[in-house]
Parts: C-alpha cells; structure tokens; sequence
C-alpha cells in the first residue's frame, strides 16, 4: 500500500492541485490524507469535493507535527509527504517505490524536482543532486541536497521506528531527519524529475535568517557525542555552506527591495554583512556598492564599510599592471588552468553517467579518468585521421560521422565553440546518443582564445542562456541541467593565465553569473525509463 500525506496552514488556494496531483499518479493512491495544522481558511471545503481524501484537523503545532500526525494515521508500507503549495508529477510514487524494492536496505528514495510559480508555470530547468561519496558526510558538507521533500518516498514503518520529524523544530525538519536516515540507513536516487516546487513569496524559506539558524542547529547536533576528524570537517564545511547560501539569498531579497522599501533593504544588507563567511561578504559588498551606490552603503555603516570598493584613483594593480598575460597558453606552463578546475569539478559530480560505451573528443583521458572500470568500450572522435588515438574520424558537425543510438554517454568538454556549425553538431550528439544516454558538456565562456591551432577556428562562446537555446533544439528542455562557473576573481586570474594551484577552492567556488568562465550541462536523451537496464541510480550506505 501507498499513502500521500498533505500538509496544510493557510494554503487553501492550492490544495486543489495538491490533491489532483495525487489522484493523477500513474500508481493509484491507497490512502491520500489531509492534515490541516490549524488553517483558518477552510481547508475542509477542497477536501470535501473528494470522497476517498480523509481531512485531519489539528491545532497549529508546525510542520513536523503535522507530519507525524499523517504518519501516524497511515497503515501503508510506502509514504510521501507533499506540501499544500507544492505538486506531484505522475511518475513520482511509481518511480520513488520502485526503487526502494529494488533497494531492499534503504529508508528513503529522492528523485528530482522543478520549481514553478505562483500560477503553476514552469519557471527553473530540472534540480538533481546525485550521490558521489557517503550520503551523511555530503548532506553535512554540502547541505540539503534533496531540496524538496515532495521527491521522496520513504518507507513508513522505517521512518516510524526511527521516530518520525523532530516536532522540537520549526524549520529543516527535513534535513534533520535526512541525517539521521544516512547516518543510520541507507538513501538511493533516481534522477527522474517527480516533483514541482512552488515558489509564491509566502513561502517559509523566504525567512532567511530563521532559516540559517535552523540549519546550523541541526549541524550542531551532529557533534553531540563522539565524532571522528570526517565529521567534524564536514560539519565545519556545513556551516560554512549554509552562511553562504542564505547570505547570498539575503543580499539578492534586500536588491530587489531597495527602490520600493530602502529601510527594510538597508537592514537586510546589515542582517547580510553580519552573519556572511569573509568571501561571501566581499561578494555581497561588490553587489551592494554596484547596484545601489555609494550612498546607500554609507548608511549600512561599519559593517559594509570594510568591504567597500576602493576609492576612485586609489586602486592597486599590482602584479595585474600589464598588458600581457602572465600565461599565453591557459596557464598550463604553470599548473592546471582554472577552466578545468570547473570542468573536471563538473564530471566528477556526474562520473555515475561515464559508463557502457562512451565517447570523448581528442583523447579518452576524462572517460578513464571519472569512468574507469564501468566504460565498456571506449571511443575517441578526431578530424586529424592520423592521430594514433582516434577510433572515429570526421568533423562533428557533419551528418553519418557518428553512429546512431551508439553510446551510454559522451564527453564533450571545451569543443563546441570550435564548430561554427554548432546546431549542426548538437542534432549529431543527440542522434548518437541511446535512449537515456547522458551528453556531458561544458562550453567556454569568459575565456582567451587560443593563439595555436585551435585560433583560427575560435568561434564562440556562450552564455548560459543561448547554450539553453541551442541544446532544445534537439533534446527536451525537461532533461537539461545547466550551471555557470566563475566570478569576477576567477575570470580575471584565468584571463591572465594563472593557475589553479596559485588561488583558493573557496574562491574559485563562489558564484557570480555575471562572470561566467565555463557553463556546463548535463543532457539525458529522452526515451529510457528508470527500470531499464542502463537507468541511472546511486545506491549509497552511510
């Protein structure tokens, strides 16, 4: 049996959708319960246009609760728990039970989600995090991955014998418990996109201090007893995480509120620049003093003000007082060039696509390198018909180079600006591609050109956008995940050539889209479902 509990305080207006959601499933519900935690809006007045929906009422005692009290009245084996103001894709249980029967040691399974706004509409490309080392140190180190909780499926008695969420907290009660469950079980994913988060401005992550607090709490607890050195670098990773993620969210709200409602803004950039790590707080300062002025950060008073940008004329160049790059070739003569320290970073997180027959351009170090024993066959495509390396010859953008339906996934990493027919060469990629195959694609953006024999055929460089644009001419827009890598740091060293062993990771690592130096994309080609053979899942025991 199967249950879907919805949690409800005030979301009346969408609860409708919540429920179709779960009538819609391609696995019929078993049991599909309403828990309404103290709502003054009627909630009751939905419910009762559905007979087989049971309606719980109880006072407002939070989020948690109310799932424990939908916990605790479901006699199913398998249970989710869906937000009033979020919905279910049809795939969603269907997919979630599957692999947890296929996964017999595992508490939860997590799929992916999309988020959509306030009217329904689709408003964000496709959110998965898969797993790439024990499940519990990547939550500590890298947050909640998981993101949405409408993308799992847990099994019930499991999750009841382990207590259920802890009703002490008001917030993140799911990461709470995402820890436990890795700490003690065992979490599997699937990267099917199950779940739709919407986003409507009453949302309770708009709270961001509550919620940095709420976040660090839950590391906190995990140094209650003995921990070994892993854990306790993974916590401290944690929490530098978490400040930087709701400081960045902060400034970005305080932004966008400074025209309409200065004071407000100007007390958030303060809450901003108080509790922001040293890099996130130099990002934030750059955005302030850019967007709003000088003016409006003089009143944030001594907290921006160490931060602010050098007064006009009193600027250091330094080492950078040049006209010639300290590198003319990428910074190779000096170590890694920061564009791979981007690259390698992108296949690493998806080195579980890198399997069967893949192909890679040039050479197959990166296939070898990130697939290892789980390449079956492996392919190099060159234009130079003597390289000794080369088992396909011919230019990519041209029709019958490649075969049809042929490989499990190919890498192409700094190639596509090299074809000046690139539409052409992305219809090729997804002919080549089976079913479910995974094209892993990085593509420059702020960049030098090559001065040796790649120059002459320099053509592009993309930004996120027009690399969106250009991938949905062949691939559904539902199976791409794109990200930009860079900031203003990053592309100023990579333009001058240094290496990545002369900067920091903590650098390197923030984002800013206005700068970005490579933007990468993972791309599934449709038509593989996740119980065929070739189906990407992770199955990781903490």
């Amino acid at each position: 049996m199967i249950a879907v509990v919805i949690t409800t305080y005030n979301h009346t207006r969408f609860l409708e959708e919540a429920i179709q959601s779960c009538l819609r499933q391609s696995r019929p519900m078993d049991e599909i319960i309403v828990v309404d935690d103290g709502s003054t809006d009627n909630p009751a007045s939905v419910v009762e246009r559905h007979p087989g929906v049971r309606l719980i009422r109880q006072d407002n005692c939070g989020l948690a609760a109310a799932r424990n009290t939908g916990l605790a009245a479901s006699r199913s084996d398998y249970i989710t728990f869906l937000d009033a103001d979020d919905r279910l894709l049809p795939n969603a249980i269907e997919t979630g039970v599957r692999m947890l029967v296929a996964h017999p040691d595992a508490v939860l399974a997590y799929g992916a989600h999309r988020f959509i706004n306030g009217s329904g509409a689709i408003q964000s490309d496709n959110h998965h995090v898969a797993l790439v080392e024990d499940p519990y140190l990547q939550l500590l180190r890298t947050g909640n991955f998981i993101a949405m909780h409408g993308t799992v499926v847990y099994r019930r008695e499991r999750l009841a014998a382990m207590g259920g969420f802890d009703v002490s907290m008001r917030s993140c009660e799911d990461y709470e418990l995402f820890l436990r469950i890795a700490r003690r079980g065992s979490i599997v994913t699937h990267d099917d996109v199950v779940a739709e988060y919407r986003m409507h401005g009453d949302n309770m992550t708009k709270n961001r201090s509550m919620m940095l607090a709420a976040a660090l709490s839950v590391l906190d607890k995990q140094l209650a007893g003995p921990v070994d050195d892993d854990v306790r670098l993974a916590v401290r990773d944690g929490r530098r995480f978490w400040k930087t993620y709701y400081t960045g969210q902060l400034t970005t709200d305080a932004l966008r509120a400074i025209r309409a409602q200065p004071a407000k803004a100007i007390r958030m950039l303060r809450q901003a620049l108080q509790m922001s790590p040293p890099i996130t707080l130099q990002t934030a300062a750059f955005k302030i003093t850019r967007k709003v002025g000088r003016q409006v950060q003089r009143l944030l008073g001594a907290s921006g003000a160490d931060w602010r940008a050098p007064r006009v004329g009193s600027v250091r160049f330094g080492d950078f007082a040049r006209t010639m790059p300290m590198s003319h070739s990428f910074g190779y003569d000096r170590g890694k060039p920061i564009d791979r320290y981007y690259i390698e970073n992108f296949l690493r997180l998806n080195a579980a696509d890198i399997h069967g027959r893949v192909l890679e351009i040039g050479d197959n170090s990166y296939t070898m390198h990130f697939g290892g024993a789980h390449v079956v066959k492996s392919d190099v495509l060159h234009v130079d018909p003597d390289d000794p390396n080369a088992t396909i010859i011919g230019d990519l953008s041209q029709p019958g180079v490649l075969p049809s339906n042929a490989f499990d996934c190919i890498i192409l990493t700094q190639t596509l600006h090299l074809i000046f027919d690139m539409s052409a060469a992305v219809a090729a990629l997804a002919e080549a591609l089976k079913p479910g195959g995974v094209l892993l694609l990085t593509v420059p953006g702020i960049t030098p050109v090559d001065r040796g024999e790649w120059g002459s055929t320099w053509f592009w460089s993309l930004t996120q956008a027009a690399l969106a644009k250009l991938l949905a001419k062949s691939f559904s827009t539902a199976n791409m995940a794109l990200e930009t890598h860079g900031n203003v740091f990053a592309a100023v060293c990579f333009l001058q050539g240094l290496a990545k062993e002369e900067v920091s990771d903590q650098k390197l690592d923030v984002r800013d889209t206005a700068y970005p130096i490579v933007v990468t994309a993972r791309v599934v080609k449709d038509g593989l479902t996740a119980d065929q053979p070739g189906s990407r899942t992770a199955d990781v025991t903490a």
